[in-house]
């Protein structure tokens, strides 16, 4: 029997993009002969993992995971929706949620280091990942997580996969999971409105100046209207200041004080926010492939 060094390993990790794992087997199985492992390593994951680590990762899911005042929740990314229904991509994602609560990773590179094993991959969550892209066919990635160990209590939300929500508080339980609901539901960027990030009330103050100036009312007037609608914005968009989903009378934070609860932070992931989809253009790649073969003919 051949020795297996890691050189080895990682050449042929190299040639096929295959977890380490899989490169391994398949070199002991070849009893070292590097052609003989690609070989196998093509018939059982094809070369779907490389070309599949190139392509956007917009669909995915939102998973949570909470054990007494210490809670995780991750986005885990891939292509299609389709992919979001399957087992072992769910497992994958609620496993990763579960590793972010108990390992307090400082990010995606250290989850991904963390010890894991799944359908005969692993041993690391990173290894799994690479994995199952080759088996299902499909690029998938670990975007972003929270974790809320801060001593508060902790209430979750999800809303189908999609949509996420972690509330850190004291007091009444059911009055922090309807925050967490009224979260999802109105998304709010802060806390309070003296939060609110300065990008974003530029940004509103810069729409508000060209209405203004559109109205082409005098200068004074036109700055209180500019004025009149960042307030307007920061209500809006603060939790505490919201009119509640259950109860449009009054704010989500005259509520918490009637429920005698204090929220003391929240995070809400919507699944690919922010990531730009690739929108194809059949009609174009028919055209392009007609040409291309017109061009070889």
């Amino acid at each position: 029997m051949a020795a297996i060094t890691a050189s080895m390993v990682a050449e042929l990790r190299a040639k096929t993009d295959a977890p380490m794992m899989e490169c391994k087997k398949a070199l002991t199985e070849a009893d070292g002969d590097m052609a003989k492992a690609e070989e196998l390593l093509r018939v059982k994951l094809g070369t779907k993992a490389g070309k599949a680590a190139s392509r956007v990762t917009a669909e995915g899911v939102v998973t949570s995971f909470v054990s007494g005042t210490t809670g995780a929740m991750i986005e885990v990314n891939c292509e299609t929706d389709f992919v979001t229904k399957n087992d072992s991509f769910l497992a994958l994602a609620n496993a990763a949620a579960k590793l972010v609560a108990e390992h307090n990773p400082v990010d995606i590179a250290a989850l991904g280091a963390l010890p894991y094993s799944q359908d005969g991959f692993g041993p690391t969550l990173e290894e799994v990942r690479k994995g199952l892209i080759g088996k299902i066919g499909e690029n998938m990635s670990f975007r972003r997580f929270k974790r809320a160990a801060g001593g508060a209590k902790i209430a979750n939300y999800l809303h189908g996969t999609r949509i996420g929500v972690l509330v850190e508080y004291e007091g009444d339980e059911v009055a922090a999971k309807d925050v967490a609901m009224h979260v999802a539901a109105m998304k709010p960027v802060s806390l309070t409105s003296a939060e609110v990030p300065a990008e974003l009330i530029e940004k509103e103050r810069s729409v508000a100046a060209a209405k203004a100036a559109e109205s082409g009312k005098p200068a004074d007037i036109a700055t209180k209207m500019v004025e009149g609608s960042v307030q307007k914005y920061l209500k809006e968009v603060s939790l505490f200041n919201q009119s509640f989903v259950k109860n449009d009378k009054q704010t989500v934070e005259q509520m918490l004080k009637a429920a005698g609860t204090t929220v003391k932070a929240f995070t809400l992931y919507v699944v690919g926010e922010g990531i730009e989809k690739k929108v194809d253009d059949f009609a174009a790649e028919v055209a392009a492939q007609v040409a291309a073969a017109q061009g070889a003919a």
